[in-house]
């Protein structure tokens, strides 16, 4: 593959404004129904509400990466999630890496800390799915 490999900190940055987006998310996508709910006397289980959690932002990460590559961060630090050949994400690989990237950032961000040491600087998650984050050239 002979695309750019983005820096460490661009991909932090762009982590750090992802969190944002994700933040909102959550805001509209589960913590509004939860309080609709809650009015009409709905009280989901625990387990429930982690599903939901899960599955809400496995839908936005895995349409983003299925349509350009790309997150609304991703488009605005220039970087894109390929394939290892540079080709489109095929959808299980795209929610092979949703659900790598869980564990990944949880045990204390192990995943993350693992591109300090990565022979092509990829987070443990793109490993594991075979992806690669790549930065897009500016256009001209």
């Amino acid at each position: 593959m002979n695309n750019k490999i983005p820096g460490l900190g661009r991909r932090l940055a762009s982590m750090l404004y992802e969190s944002l987006v994700v933040f909102a998310i959550l805001l509209i996508g589960f913590l509004m129904p939860q309080i609709v709910f809650s009015g009409f006397g709905f009280s989901a289980p625990p387990q429930f509400l982690w599903v939901h959690v899960i599955a809400l932002l496995m839908f936005y990460f895995v349409w983003c990466w299925l349509h350009g590559g790309q997150t609304l961060p991703m488009k605005t630090w220039k970087l894109q999630v390929v394939n290892a050949n540079g080709s489109p994400l095929r959808p299980m690989q795209a929610v092979l890496r949703y659900l790598a990237a869980w564990p990944s950032i949880l045990f204390f961000g192990v995943g993350i800390f693992w591109a300090v040491f990565d022979r092509d600087k990829q987070f443990l998650h793109d490993r594991i799915a075979g992806s690669c984050i790549i930065a897009i050239p500016p256009q001209a």
